[in-house]
């Protein structure tokens, strides 16, 4: 039986692609289903089914573009109640996609509707288990994102039906299984994922904590939830948009594309209050970017940033991006519910300099000159990594505001001195200059390379801590 996995990396997201004698399903898709569509061409083939494994918090899918595109019917497991045409399928169903089939086991926990699909082969052979949430590769979901959509569903309560699902749906089934999750590495929606996206399900019995033979339900469900930080705000806005429905990806495509001179790009952001947005890389920002843009680059974790650091999906945004890029930025934006793009800068920032409109710089400093201002007047540094990779080691002195925490902590920002910001490798402290930029500070730096750079220098840092203490 073959299993197309199609990985997107920015969003650590697997979606799921079956076709035999010319029917083809797709499981868990994301918002642009184009991909999908030219697949089952390809193949010759009618897409018949999305599967759904829940209502998902980290991106809105593109379940509603299929149906309206291959005519594909939805398929959720029980419990679900989506606010538009679907099935919800009753726990054991089974669906036929050609010689394949796919059983439906109802594996509540990370969300109550979750679901786990058992894949058989055209021989009847149980093959693998697409687990959506439920079931990561060195992890399990997090049982924590319903509560934020349904108040009496606690996190503890839900971590115990997962602890029900895995012991009594999932560990019971053939070791030599392939697990197919929803997530990898990088995944908000757990807190440990391996940067291996499939496996068989015996050796995930050997090595994924959570599956312990031993463990009681009390000692999973503490184990579960020790260490588990709060989920990005636009979590449950997602959630909705997926359970509600939401606008096509083409309608969406069809607002966002709008090409502003730089007067009329001015005007705009005047008129609306909508949020500029330059997805250029850092340095390129720092060189000179508009007054009161904030920066999140598209060539990193994009996606997520924009939904950590943008409080609400349907704020108004003005985009600066490279020519061309524009409809990569409004894709990846739409991903995760970001919808309201309005237009972008005709020729990028190249054509606001041109123009002779205002525009601002941020100072950066490599590591040799960092290494210098530490050797004399210790200078406040100010480091927006998590808390676990400021744990594992920094600068001696330095202070730690995570970049998800800082509008809550922007007092820790002195105005009155300066301080040198960093992070990993200068991605989010440019996230974090450009937020302290718009917020009134001058008088700071940004560090190129990060700590990447100043770990290979002679800078006193702190003692490496354990890592069993990194969750």
């Amino acid at each position: 039986m073959k299993v197309e996995q199609i990985y997107t990396g920015c969003l650590a997201h697997a979606a799921y692609y079956i076709e035999s004698k010319g029917v083809a399903a797709v499981f868990d898709p994301l918002r642009e289903v184009q991909p999908y569509l030219d697949r089952a061409k390809k193949d010759n083939a009618q897409i018949k089914y999305v599967f759904e494994t829940h209502f998902h918090a980290d991106f809105v899918s593109g379940h509603l573009d299929l149906q309206k595109k291959a005519n594909a019917e939805i398929v959720f497991g029980p419990g679900a109640k989506p606010g538009y045409k679907a099935t919800t399928a009753e726990d054991n169903q089974i669906f036929e996609i050609g010689d394949y089939k796919v059983k439906v086991i109802h594996t509540p926990g990370h969300t109550m509707e979750s679901t786990t699909y058992l894949l058989l082969d055209e021989n009847g052979k149980e093959h693998g288990i697409i687990t959506g949430d439920t079931l990561f590769i060195g992890d399990v979901g997090r049982p924590d994102l319903a509560q934020h959509v349904v108040s009496e569903l606690t996190e503890e309560k839900l971590a115990g039906h997962l602890f029900d699902s895995l012991r009594n749906r999932i560990m019971p089934l053939s070791d030599d299984l392939i697990v197919y999750p929803n997530h990898g590495a990088g995944s908000a929606c757990g807190k440990m994922m391996s940067k291996e996206t499939t496996d068989t399900l015996g050796n995930q019995k050997k090595v994924n904590y959570a599956l312990r033979p031993d463990m009681t339900k009390e000692e999973f469900i503490e184990e579960l939830l020790t260490g588990l930080t709060a989920p990005p705000g636009y979590f449950p806005q997602n959630v909705l948009m997926n359970i509600k429905g939401y606008d096509s990806l083409d309608e969406v495509m069809d607002r966002a594309t709008t090409a502003f001179s730089p007067e009329a790009f001015e005007a705009a952001a005047n008129e609306t209050g909508a949020l500029v947005l330059d997805t250029r890389n850092a340095e390129d920002f720092a060189k000179g970017f508009i007054p009161n843009s904030i920066n999140i680059g598209l060539e990193g974790s994009f996606a997520q940033w924009v939904g950590e650091m943008i409080p609400d999906v349907k704020q108004e945004i003005l985009l600066v991006t490279y020519p061309d890029k524009e409809e990569e930025a409004i894709t990846r934006l739409s991903r995760v519910g970001y919808d309201n793009t309005i237009g972008f800068l005709k020729n990028g920032f190249a054509s606001w300099k041109d123009h002779g409109k205002d525009f601002e710089t941020i100072n950066r400093i490599s590591v040799s000159v960092l290494e210098k201002e530490l050797s004399g007047e210790h200078p406040l540094v100010i480091d927006v990594r998590k808390k676990s990779e400021f744990d594992s080691e920094h600068v001696i002195g330095a202070i730690n505001v995570p970049l998800n925490q800082i509008n809550q902590n922007l007092a820790q920002f002195p105005k009155d001195r300066t301080f040198i910001l960093h992070c990993a490798g200068g991605y989010r402290s440019m996230i974090a200059a450009s937020i302290l930029k718009q917020r009134g500070w001058d008088d700071f730096v940004d560090v190129k390379g990060g700590f990447a750079d100043i770990a290979k220098t002679a800078i006193p840092k702190s003692e490496y801590v354990c890592p069993s203490t990194l969750l």
